[in-house]
């Protein structure tokens, strides 16, 4: 169960990484899965097996990212992608990620951190970090 904080509490952000994982190994996929808090600081972090070690910096960006926007990554490029200039400023911004696999972590209406997955597919990532989600009790995406 998660706190209710303004930020996600210690033990529940090991719960998600170890779900993160878990779900990885499970689908035969080692991933790396980050968890920061809502002000994007990294909180927890764990790599499964033979994860690619580029996968170490991108989940930790997918979740900052989704911290950071409230939103899904998938969903971050759908934001800007009506204004040219946008996306491309966007683009370009220091860990922000506009592919699946980063979700916010969204407890009793509040943002209270992001969980990042990476290794897999776009799709594999993302359904890590949505059962990472579900194992502490925040909203599904």
């Amino acid at each position: 169960m998660v706190e209710n904080y303004h930020t996600i509490a210690h033990g529940s952000a090991l719960e998600a990484v170890a779900a993160a994982v878990g779900h990885g190994t499970a689908g035969g996929t080692p991933v790396v899965a980050a968890v920061v808090g809502a002000s994007g600081e990294l909180v927890a972090f764990l790599k499964g097996g033979a994860a690619p070690f580029h996968s170490e910096k991108i989940a930790q960006d997918k979740a900052f990212t989704a911290a950071s926007f409230k939103v899904p990554t998938a969903a971050v490029y759908e934001l800007v992608s009506g204004s040219e200039a946008l996306c491309n400023g966007i683009a370009h911004q220091p860990r922000v990620v506009m592919f699946g696999g980063g979700v916010p972590i969204i407890v009793d209406g509040n943002c209270i951190g992001g969980i990042g997955v990476s290794g897999g597919s776009e799709e594999f990532d993302i359904a890590c970090a949505r059962a990472a989600a579900a194992s502490i009790g925040a909203k599904e995406f």
